[in-house]
């Protein structure tokens, strides 16, 4: 078997549209807003099966915290991408995400739930101060492998890794555990509503066609360019549908990377 040829995007690499600072004020808090969830779940949800598939809410916390331990250290870094690279090219995937978010699920697998929480509070700073720091050292240079999107391979900097990508994964996983047991997700105009119009921004220069969007709670707010018919609905079911979650038409069906 052969890895598929998918197309490339001719486009730069792309950015993040935040800076540093505001980057790690987002991801700080939105780690603490993971911690606060954690410590609400029963015995009982830990094995609830979530949208991921395959995955209950044990494995879907055993992945966000594999990243927050490659974040918050260099050596999980290396080592997490080396492993990953190794198992994508063996099983012929385009890519290595997929071979990287089940080896954080193995190496995880071992945890109490306790020791899953305790942790995630203990690696969560390090991962703060380890996004800040490889942003600053790294963030304009490419990553390696290119990344896929909307059908087609993309390239992205290490900045918008570090500084995106890696406070929206936990983000759409907190709002996965939420739909998976019940629990209601925080959101607030200062931070999800941060995420969600970063979300909004990137969305709308991926499809590039007029629009009209309304979103609706804590963390919605209305964005337009060139008018159309509305697109009407709550701010963070939004984000869960341009990550690949739930039905999508029309632009909606134009996905934004979690």
């Amino acid at each position: 078997m052969t890895a598929p040829v998918l197309p490339r995007s001719d486009a730069p690499p792309r950015r993040p549209a935040i800076d540093r600072a505001t980057a790690a004020r987002l991801a700080a808090t939105e780690y603490a807003r993971c911690a606060d969830q954690l410590t609400q779940l029963e015995p009982g949800h830990w094995t609830v099966p979530t949208v991921n598939t395959g995955w209950d809410v044990r494995d879907t916390v055993g992945h966000m915290l594999g990243m927050l331990q490659m974040a918050g250290s260099l050596r999980h870094f290396m080592s997490q991408q080396a492993v990953a690279m190794r198992d994508a090219r063996r099983a012929k995937a385009p890519v290595s995400i997929d071979a990287l978010t089940a080896l954080q699920v193995r190496r995880n697998a071992g945890l109490t739930t306790t020791g899953l929480i305790e942790s995630w509070r203990r690696f969560a700073p390090k991962a703060v101060r380890g996004r800040h720091r490889l942003s600053s050292l790294l963030g304009r240079r490419t990553l390696p492998e290119a990344q896929l999107v909307n059908g087609q391979l993309e390239r992205w900097t290490f900045g918008f890794l570090l500084d995106v990508i890696l406070t929206r994964d936990p983000f759409m996983h907190r709002l996965d555990i939420a739909a998976a047991t019940g629990i209601a997700p925080v959101a607030t105009p200062e931070h999800e509503g941060h995420l969600v119009a970063d979300v909004v921004r990137e969305w709308a220069a991926r499809h590039g066609q007029p629009y009209t969007l309304e979103l609706s709670g804590p963390a919605g707010g209305v964005w337009e360019a060139g008018g159309r018919e509305p697109i009407r609905l709550d701010a963070l079911d939004f984000c869960r549908i341009v990550s690949g979650r739930g039905d999508a038409t029309g632009l909606l069906t134009v996905a934004v990377p979690f």
